[in-house]
């Protein structure tokens, strides 16, 4: 049985050794905290949760098609929950007495006939296959502000990673730098746990999707296969003018509520999500500024002239890729730097045979479909259940990817349609009648991705319609005259005969 190394017990190495393991290989994970379950195990070495964090992503969407939740979970669980479903998957297919716990790697390099894997508890280890799945949130970035070396406030700097006990600022004056999610979520529990003062300073004001609209989750409207769809086809400013109509629609635009006005693009300003956060600005409890240029002693001076006087500063501004143990000609092959690495699909590397990288990429929106649908076509190709991409595919994609020199930055549900494409598992909703309206508007459910091709599941219609009308939102199969408008556009615009035919065809 061919040995496969896996560098990471998060979702993606569980998931990827679940699949590898289904196709004949033995999967070995290396797992250098104590617990498996990545960000999810709470553990200092590798975790950025906090006690009260709780999933940015619906329940739904934060599963494997495998194993549902629990009933009665939370539309959004705790960070806990989830590190405990993780440890469930792992027991339930075997997986927990393949991980070495505790067991950090230092360094993988190609050997012939496979790859070196050199960690702490063996000298060098020689397997056939390998996985990189250690996650890319791992290495806080904190930019550079003149001055921020004299900060003297109490409760000093910090990433927004390393917050852990809302405590340490209750009665204090918080700058909280970064319009990301973390930076939001964090800002939104100081100011209801406490903090004397909380002000919120950014680059650029994005626009902010709460999580929760009318009791349905905003990942089931948002994050569509429609969606994906058409930011496929449409132009950018047709695509951002739809995508804006819906998020304003939900959400209100920021200055509504008293913050900046973001620019009139979306997808210039970029989405952010936060339940609490807008309704706070707007009560005055939170405050925003532009960001910051001089810091002096416990003086912070803003953009507009403006300066303010802060006990403790956190920094939610993102994370550098850093894979320290791979070698360096690997890591020179990859173009890897802070923030991007150059890969076929994000996946494979025509230099690098037998090496496959899982959820490296920097997405909005749920990671657990597109992670398990990745791992699903790694294994199936690596098995010969399906044909490997040609070298030169590779070679063109990898050149691509190059040449875009963009940070890579992308959307839950077109790499959820990368990835089903290519492992030959995306449904087709003419197949579906009761379930085309879920298929194309619903919830982009791991389990909707069971019910063709390899691995398809018996009970995975039943289950993806259940979970695709959990929330009230898909109660019909039958299109609203809004989405039919949108399917007709979209078939008129990408000239696609099978589109027309999904708003044509009877329920």
């Amino acid at each position: 049985m061919p040995r496969v190394a896996i560098i990471g017990s998060g979702p993606g190495g569980l998931i990827a050794a679940r699949y590898l393991q289904s196709e004949g290989f033995e999967p070995v994970l290396f797992e250098q905290a104590p617990l498996p379950g990545g960000q999810w195990s709470g553990d200092a070495i590798c975790s950025g949760v906090w006690p009260s964090m709780r999933t940015n992503t619906s329940r739904v969407l934060t599963q494997f098609s495998d194993l549902p939740h629990a009933p009665g979970l939370a539309v959004y669980p705790s960070n806990r929950e989830i590190g405990d479903y993780l440890q469930r998957y792992a027991d339930r297919f075997g997986l927990s007495e393949q991980i070495r716990l505790r067991t950090k790697v230092r360094e993988v390099v190609a050997v012939p006939g496979g790859w070196a894997v050199r960690h702490d508890a063996h000298d060098e280890e020689i397997f056939e296959k390998a996985v990189v799945a250690c996650g890319r949130f791992q290495h806080s970035r904190i930019p550079e502000v003149p001055g921020l070396a004299s900060f003297s406030g109490n409760d000093g700097v910090a990433h927004t990673n390393a917050y852990k006990h809302p405590e340490r600022y209750r009665g204090k004056r918080v700058l909280v730098a970064g319009c990301a999610i973390s930076a939001l979520e964090i800002a939104s529990d100081l100011c209801m746990l406490g903090a004397a003062r909380v002000v919120v300073c950014h680059r650029r004001q994005r626009y902010v999707l709460p999580k929760l609209v009318a009791g349905v989750p905003s990942d089931h409207r948002v994050f569509t296969r429609f969606q994906a769809l058409a930011e496929e086809s449409l132009s950018r400013s047709e695509f951002g003018e739809m995508l804006k109509e819906l998020v304003v629609g939900w959400g209100g635009s920021p200055e509504q509520f008293g913050a900046p006005k973001p620019a009139d693009s979306i997808l210039d300003a970029g989405l952010t999500l936060s339940q609490h956060f807008l309704p706070l600005v707007a009560e005055g409890r939170i405050e925003v500024r532009p960001w910051f240029d001089r810091v002096e002693g416990t003086r912070v001076s803003f953009s507009d002239g403006r300066a303010e006087t802060f006990d403790g500063i956190l920094f939610g501004t993102g994370f550098n890729l850093k894979m320290p143990f791979l070698g360096e000609p690997i890591r020179r092959t990859l173009n890897l730097d802070a923030q991007r690495l150059d890969l076929f699909q994000h996946t494979f590397h025509p230099q690098l045979p037998g090496l496959a990288f899982v959820g490296i990429w920097d997405q909005s929106g749920p990671m657990f479909p597109p992670i398990e649908l990745q791992a699903r076509w790694i294994a199936y190709v690596w098995s010969g259940a399906i044909a490997a991409p040609t070298l030169e595919e590779m070679h063109v994609g990898v050149a691509k990817c190059r040449a875009s020199g963009e940070p890579q930055k992308t959307k839950m549900n077109l790499m959820a349609l990368l990835f089903a494409r290519a492992a030959g598992v995306e449904p087709d909703p003419r197949r579906w009648p009761q379930l085309r309206r879920a298929l194309l508007f619903g919830p982009l459910a791991p389990v909707s991705f069971r019910l063709e091709g390899r691995d398809a599941l018996p009970d995975a219609a039943d289950r993806f319609a259940d979970e695709a009308k959990a929330f009230g939102c898909m109660q019909s199969s039958q299109f609203q005259d809004s989405e039919l408008q949108k399917l007709r556009r979209l078939a008129c615009v990408a000239q696609s005969p099978q589109v027309a035919a999904w708003a044509a065809a009877p329920a």
